[in-house]
């Protein structure tokens, strides 16, 4: 019980901090450092340099918590029906603390944009970002072959090396908030950000991180590519530098072991083992106004595996779930012809609501059992 109340303790503390170093850092920022780590470093908002931890994060006192109860609950563990409904209330409050753990390390939410006519198998996560080599497969020239490396894995002067690529990527500069400019044609001041590609006519200048809610980063890093598998080959010709960028929309291309491949910076993608083709998107409005009253998606599902293709209509309050993907109608572009969907992944989802099942039956049954106990005593009581 006094760890209890010690964690619940640490948790209010934390919610509290956490609040108010949203004002300096943002809300994804302090997600992801106050409420989804081990421990609260400082200085927080800083990725580079020496840090201590200062206080638990969000993960260590939920699982503490979780660890607590899951002891207490089998030390005085003993079924019998005076304390039936107490252990269901115990288990169930363990299915929630569980679930709400998984849902935070597991679930993914992304978006699919689509236009009118247009077919997609993936979905990209915004809040996410992923280096990407390419190359046409040789089997089947309509085939692309990726290696994506996660950008929580890009350091500056990192060397990365893998075996699906005959050459070495080195990051020469990283950055994960930028700002991207074209050099002047007097070429005063301007230092042209790589060697090759795009940015050998663009300039590229470290930013603060984004913290307003409707911001956010973009990243850039300028990367060398040398060809040799392993990090002690003999030394070859570079390849020249190449800047890729959150802020740059059009992949770029080089020639390497007789291959070409093409190198982007893009939000991470996930894909699916089934496609959604979008025909139509509605858009309505309240009369005389340009407040969205209703949206909807008109979809073609295929999953060739399953064999499976049918018409859908994603609306409000109204998505499609299927092989445990849940899509909802989440937006619109300007045109009025490219929807977004929110896509959720979430493999504990039934967690809540089995918890809310049995922490009810548990607390039922209790109040039940002491019920009945009330009547029987006052039942067995002499009559004055």
């Amino acid at each position: 019980m006094r760890l209890t109340i010690i964690c619940l303790s640490a948790a209010m503390v934390l919610v509290f901090a956490g609040t108010l170093a949203q004002v300096r850092l943002g809300i994804q920022i302090v997600q992801v450092e106050y409420f989804q780590s081990m421990f609260v470093w400082w200085p927080t908002g800083s990725e580079e340099g020496f840090r201590i931890p200062v206080f638990p994060g969000g993960h260590l006192i939920g699982g503490v918590l979780l660890i607590n109860l899951i002891a207490a609950h089998i030390r005085r563990f003993s079924w019998t029906w005076s304390k039936a409904g107490i252990q269901l209330t115990h288990a169930g409050l363990i299915i929630m603390l569980a679930g709400g753990l998984m849902t935070d390390l597991f679930s993914v939410e992304s978006q699919m944009r689509l236009d009118e006519g247009e077919t997609k198998n993936y979905s990209e996560q915004i809040d996410a970002t992923e280096l990407v080599v390419s190359c046409p497969d040789p089997g089947d020239p309509t085939t692309e072959l990726e290696t994506a490396i996660p950008a929580d894995r890009l350091q500056r002067g990192k060397l990365i090396v893998h075996e699906s690529l005959p050459f070495r990527i080195m990051v020469t500069e990283l950055h994960r908030n930028s700002r991207l400019r074209m050099i002047k044609p007097s070429g005063e001041d301007s230092k042209p950000a790589a060697s090759q590609g795009v940015g050998a006519r663009v300039v590229v200048s470290g930013q603060a991180r984004a913290t307003k809610a409707n911001e956010r980063d973009m990243m850039s890093a300028v990367v060398e590519i040398i060809p040799g598998l392993e990090a002690g080959a003999p030394a070859i010709a570079s390849l020249g530098t190449w800047l890729v960028s959150d802020g740059i929309a059009t992949e770029q291309a080089f020639e390497s072991a007789g291959k070409r491949w093409r190198i982007a910076l893009r939000p991470r993608r996930h894909y699916k083992p089934f496609s959604l083709t979008l025909h139509d998107f509605t858009h309505e409005r309240y009369p005389g106004t340009k407040i969205p009253k209703n949206f909807s998606s008109s979809v073609t599902l295929t999953d060739p595996e399953e064999s499976v293709s049918r018409e859908v209509l994603i609306y409000m309050n109204h998505p499609l779930r299927y092989r445990g993907d849940t899509f909802y109608q989440s937006g619109f572009e300007r045109n009025e012809q490219t929807t977004i969907l929110q896509v959720v992944h979430n493999p504990s989802v039934a967690a809540p609501y089995v918890a809310c099942v049995v922490v009810g039956a548990g607390l039922l049954l209790q109040f039940s059992f002491h019920l009945v106990g009330f009547f029987r005593r006052n039942k067995k009581a002499p009559q004055s």
